[in-house]
């Protein structure tokens, strides 16, 4: 999938943050940690940097959703950023997200955090970002 398609598509799945454009995908695919996890109809971000990933987004087609494609590409980030040497795992999440935070709270991700007002709505309300965060134990026989 190309900056491009992505980009596409986090417009399509997401109003609150703002979508990323096609050159603020490729910047950040092109910075340190920076990886994509990526299944048809969807994907995640993320960076992994001195023991710890930050989920910086996942999209998924409107039309795939409610199939559990969202839990495969949390699963896909976690995996990646355990192979690059991650020990815990960050996100932000909008607090009117309702489905994403259920995704995350179900996989393990506790609360960390609030922003305030981190984000704003498309009529310019701010909206809090939930910080979670969850130990991404080593992988094993058990943990694949």
């Amino acid at each position: 999938m190309t900056p491009a398609e992505m980009a596409a598509l986090h417009a399509a799945s997401f109003t609150t943050p703002r979508p990323w454009n096609e050159a603020e995908i490729a910047a950040l695919l092109d910075g340190p940690g920076c990886f994509a996890a990526l299944l048809p109809g969807g994907f995640a971000l993320g960076r992994a940097i001195a023991g710890e990933a930050e989920l910086l987004t996942i999209a998924v087609d409107p039309a795939c959703r409610r199939q559990g494609l969202g839990r495969r590409l949390l699963a896909a980030f976690e995996t990646a950023a355990r192979d690059r040497g991650a020990e815990r795992a960050f996100l932000e999440v909008a607090a009117d997200n309702a489905a994403a935070e259920a995704l995350y709270l179900g996989a393990g991700y506790g609360m960390a955090g609030r922003r305030r007002g981190y984000y704003r709505d498309p009529a310019g309300r701010p909206v809090d970002a939930l910080v979670l965060s969850r130990d991404l134990p080593a992988a094993g026989p058990a943990g694949k």
